[in-house]
């Protein structure tokens, strides 16, 4: 006997619905064609200084002295924003904001951050600082953007965030497996950590 299916057919999903299913990540992938892995991730990382991100970490702590992060508004602005604005900064690309991409009818929607020159990185805010169901919108995002990128690149990362919680996951586009990192970066106690993977696997 075939168990019920969770997408249904002739039904739109896009990524923010995908949050609020209740099932399992491991049975959403397999209706997707791809499988879950969870495991302490070997990221990409260049060593940047303390002193080089100092500036950062400074805007950051006045950020969260200043900013009650009540809001999914609010982490956006006070903490995830800037990061990434500085990374594209020291990279030299560009950040996308809320970027529309569209595949089916299963696959679409819009990509809270999305840098894309050569090399992919994905982050998105988890909606209610939920960062397990956050992470399964992840993981569906990584499936879309495998099949909109013209890169060529093996390995496409993202990361989940809460703004002070950094949670990465990659996607082997071979093998299509989900990885989720079993590792938590904090911010701002892990910046420097966390900039250095940043601009490791954007570099």
């Amino acid at each position: 006997m075939n168990r019920p299916r969770i997408l249904q057919p002739n039904q739109t999903y896009t990524f923010s619905k995908y949050f609020e299913l209740s099932f399992s990540l491991e049975d959403i992938l397999t209706e997707l064609g791809c499988s879950y892995n969870r495991e302490r991730l070997q990221l990409p990382t260049v060593d940047i200084s303390e002193n080089a991100i100092a500036p950062l970490t400074s805007i950051i702590n006045r950020n969260l002295k200043r900013v009650k992060l009540v809001s999914e508004d609010a982490r956006k602005q006070a903490i995830i924003a800037p990061i990434l604005l500085e990374i594209c900064e020291i990279t030299q690309t560009q950040l996308n904001i809320e970027y529309p991409i569209n595949i089916n009818e299963r696959l679409q929607g819009r990509l809270d951050y999305y840098i894309g020159q050569g090399k992919e990185l994905l982050v998105i805010e988890a909606k209610q600082a939920d960062l397990n169901r956050g992470f399964t919108q992840l993981a569906v995002e990584l499936i879309a953007l495998d099949q909109w990128t013209q890169s060529e690149i093996p390995i496409l990362y993202g990361v989940v965030t809460t703004g002070e919680d950094w949670r990465f996951g990659s996607y082997n586009r071979q093998s299509q497996e989900i990885t989720e990192d079993l590792k938590l970066y904090r911010v701002p106690e892990e910046m420097t950590i966390l900039v250095n993977i940043l601009v490791g696997i954007l570099s």
